[in-house]
């Protein structure tokens, strides 16, 4: 055995990981399918521009450890997530806050928008009453019980249709278990302690996590399986888990996103990184424009131009990107058939969003990588 860790994928679980082993002194190996590494972190620089190629990622974290670990490797800015809403032209602030609320109503007082709000849920409970509805049957019922019908018709219904590809009333109530609603005007979309984006953008950061790491691009594991499973001692699986058992409990599924760039030639395309469209009948989910992640203030307009890119969500199929899990009750049985075989193997570490079948925000994928026994 050349190495002590075949380490499969260069997203941020498998960097984090080949980081830590190699300050124990094991030696790694780490292979990309992508010709680049990072996974869906990689940033390309267009027009000065760092442009987030697989969707906006923004790291948050009330976690010190993990916050001061990645600062370790490079500094972060101080961006803070503030998305708009964009329903047929009027412009909303998102989290649902004060700011929302007085958008959405007029009202200006924390009791006037809990009045509006618990009128609409309990006009909304009443009649699924008469109908005979005790407990929400769907994502649409679930949501309105929560905020009621305004915010519901205007803020989430499109836009969960687009991101799922099915209406509301489709599906199962579960996946809106919690909607966040302040009764201040603040609105920064996270609530953790820390957050922001590295200075330089986010291929610094894989880089210095993989710095003096073998790495291979355009590598394809599946194609050469015999002798990759035979070059370390363990084996670090991040990729699809059905995909590492051929798929021979049946195939999960995932939904995907598209993307459209273009390069505008103004300093200012739309004033915000994130606008989402919530209303169905425009075919995007949100709009990102790259520069506001990195540039504030005068650095906007020194740099002449912009990047755009415009976000279509659409049903996954072999040879696309498997971005978010579907995790309903179907694939979620079907993943833990995977997690039994995958419990008995002794020399393979699955870990991250497509081989544990989870969606994970940044921070604690890189706590998850912290934490494991090397």
């Amino acid at each position: 055995m050349k190495y002590d860790y075949l380490i499969v994928g260069s997203g941020l679980f498998g960097s984090v990981f080949a980081y830590r082993a190699k300050q124990k002194n094991k030696k790694c190996l780490v292979i990309e399918k992508r010709n680049h590494i990072g996974g869906n972190i990689y940033c390309e620089n267009i027009e000065g521009i760092n442009v987030h190629k697989y969707g906006a990622h923004i790291f948050h974290t009330s976690n010190k450890e993990v916050w001061d670990f990645v600062n370790s490797i490079v500094e972060f800015n101080r961006y803070t997530n503030s998305p708009i809403a964009n329903y047929k032209g009027k412009l909303y602030n998102l989290p649902f806050n004060m700011n929302t609320f007085y958008q959405m109503w007029g009202v200006t007082t924390p009791q006037q928008a809990k009045e509006k709000i618990e009128g609409q849920k309990l006009l909304a409970m009443e009649a699924m009453k008469k109908e005979g509805i005790i407990e929400p049957r769907n994502l649409e019922e679930q949501a309105i019980s929560l905020i009621g019908t305004d915010i519901y018709e205007i803020l989430i219904k499109g836009y969960t249709e687009k991101q799922w590809g099915r209406k509301c009333t489709e599906l199962p109530p579960f996946i809106i278990k919690r909607l966040p609603v302040r009764f201040i005007y603040d609105n920064n979309y996270f609530n953790d302690k820390y957050q922001g984006i590295p200075i330089g953008g986010y291929n610094k950061l894989i880089n210095g996590l993989l710095n003096d790491i073998e790495v291979k691009t355009d590598v394809d594991f599946f194609k050469n399986r015999e002798y990759w499973e035979n070059i370390a001692e363990k084996i670090v699986f991040t990729g699809k888990i059905d995909e590492f058992y051929n798929y021979q409990l049946g195939k999960l599924e995932y939904r995907t996103v598209k993307f459209e760039e273009e390069i505008h030639n103004c300093s200012n395309y739309q004033g915000n990184a994130v606008i989402n469209y919530t209303e169905k009948e425009v075919p995007y989910t949100r709009i990102i424009e790259h520069k506001h992640f990195e540039m504030f203030g005068a650095e906007i307009d020194n740099c002449p131009k912009t990047v755009i890119s415009k976000e279509y969500s659409t049903e996954w199929k072999d040879g696309m990107e498997p971005y978010y899990p579907v995790n309903d009750e179907k694939n979620n049985a079907l993943y833990e058939k995977y997690k039994e075989l995958a419990q008995k193997e002794k020399n393979v570490i699955f870990g991250g969003r497509l081989a544990e079948y989870k969606y994970y925000d940044m921070a604690p994928i890189v706590e998850l990588a912290l934490n494991m026994d090397i």
